[in-house]
This record gives structure tokens, C-alpha cells and sequence, in this order.
């Protein structure tokens, strides 16, 4: 049985710059949360819940380096379009899915790619860094071709000359290119391969401390060693907290807080 942690033991010592935001977008029913669940348990469920926003957490040491992976599973209703633009304005990594058998859901992506770039347009510290956004667009359902509704020519010109933009067609049901997928964007934002769901050892969640223990108990870590945990009743950050970290970027000052902490 897992023992809940105290917020003392909630404190990793995980620099500011190792902490990133994934933010999942995209219509109803185009299988946001079973790609979210592909990634952090290997599972596919077939039964489908209605999501309002499902926030998670995943931490990791790789070679001996500590990170924190926000992910943010949103909902395709976007009821509040206040909170849609704040997910955005905080989000580091983004995957746009649709479903290749509906046409809409792919009109939508479009929609959401334009959002993101606009408002992610509206900071004032407009530096190289903060411009380029690492994006993936998702066709789910693979395993549905007969049904298909969306033309790869479609597709490839919506990604067309940017390079921080990829696409794939995965399968969340087959498990087809979802590992794939996140490698491609973890690269193309500059971070560790590992972290992708396939290339790192998963640990359960008491042996959470050693995520945070660089010596790992007195041993060296090895080029190879990389480490990934989900972090058990994890909360989204406060809106509070969303609005003063976007204030910050704006004006591209230094962060408040020199490491993460969960909340």
C-alpha cells in the first residue's frame, strides 16, 4: 500500500529549468486521455470518460539529473476560454490530437495551432526561445483507415516549413508511434530522449526519494541510468501561481522561485 507523502517529502530538489509543461489539446473523443495513459502506464482503456482537465505528474533522474514533466490533459469542450488561454500561456510542449475519422476534429487542430501561436505571441519578452513552441500534431485511430475523413496532403501542409512542428499518425489503441511521437517532440524542445515512455526504467512510487538523491545511495549514476515515476496525488498548480508564472515570462525577468515544488 502507498503511503501519502508529507509535504516535506513533496519538496524535490529539481531545478526551475528542469521543470516543463505538456499541455494536450483537441475535440472530444479523439483519444486525449488514452494517449496520456499510453504515456504514463503503458494502458489502454476502451471505455470512455468525459474530461473536464486531468492535471498529472511525472518525475525522473536521468544520469543523475532530476526533472519534472507537468501534463495537462484538457478538456475538448474548452467551456471557459479564459482557462484554455491560460493552459497555453503556461504550457512549454504541446500535442494537438484528432481523429483521422472525423473531419472536424482536424479543423480544430488547425483552430488550436493558430490559438497557440497567437497567444503564445502576446509576451512581451518575445526572445528566439520563447517564439519557437515544440508541437506535435496527433492523427489517432490509425487502426481505422477504411473511416478515414483527413488527406495526408492536408496534413503535411498544415506542418509545412515549421520546424518545430511534427506530425504523426499513432494508434493509442495499438500503441502505434505514441513512443515515437514523444520523442520527437522531447527532442525537438531540447530535452532528454528518456523521458519518452519506452527509454527510461519505471519505478513505483516509494522509491520516489531516489529521483532526488544524485549519489543514489553513494553510487555514481551510468551514462545509460534514466529513471521515470508518476507522482501520486499530484495538484495543479493554483491559478494564482499559472498567473504569476506568465507575468514573469511576459517580462522576461528572473523566476520567483529558483526550484519546483509540488503543490
Amino acid at each position: 500500500m502507498i503511503k501519502k507523502m508529507s509535504p516535506s517529502e513533496n519538496e524535490f530538489d529539481i531545478p526551475a529549468k528542469n521543470c516543463y509543461r505538456m499541455v494536450i489539446l483537441g475535440s472530444t473523443k479523439v483519444g486525449k486521455s488514452a494517449i496520456v495513459s499510453r504515456f504514463l502506464t503503458g494502458r489502454f482503456d476502451d471505455q470512455y470518460t468525459p474530461t473536464i482537465e486531468d492535471f498529472h505528474r511525472k518525475l525522473y533522474s536521468i544520469r543523475g539529473d532530476a526533472y519534472q514533466l507537468d501534463i495537462l490533459d484538457t478538456s475538448g469542450n474548452h467551456p471557459f476560454p479564459a482557462m484554455r488561454r491560460l493552459s497555453i500561456l503556461t504550457g512549454d510542449v504541446f500535442v494537438l490530437v484528432f481523429s483521422l475519422d472525423n473531419r472536424e476534429s482536424f479543423n480544430e487542430v488547425q483552430r488550436l495551432k493558430r490559438q497557440i501561436y497567437e497567444t503564445k505571441s502576446c509576451l512581451k519578452n518575445k526572445t528566439k526561445e520563447n517564439m519557437a513552441v515544440p508541437l506535435v500534431i496527433c492523427g489517432n485511430k490509425g487502426d481505422r483507415e477504411l473511416q478515414r475523413e483527413v488527406a495526408r496532403e492536408e496534413i503535411e501542409q498544415l506542418v509545412a516549413g515549421d520546424e518545430q512542428c511534427a506530425y504523426f499518425e499513432i494508434s493509442a489503441k495499438r500503441n502505434t508511434n505514441v513512443d515515437l511521437m514523444f520523442r520527437q517532440l522531447f527532442a525537438m524542445a531540447k530535452l532528454p530522449n528518456e523521458m519518452s515512455p519506452d527509454l527510461h526504467r519505471k519505478v513505483s512510487a516509494q522509491y520516489c526519494d531516489m529521483l532526488h538523491r544524485k549519489s543514489f545511495k553513494g553510487k555514481k549514476p551510468k551514462d545509460c541510468d534514466a529513471y521515470g515515476v508518476v507522482a501520486p496525488f499530484a495538484r495543479r498548480p493554483s491559478v494564482h501561481s499559472d498567473l504569476m508564472y506568465i507575468k514573469e515570462k511576459a517580462v522576461g525577468g528572473p523566476q520567483s522561485k529558483d526550484r519546483c515544488v509540488i503543490s
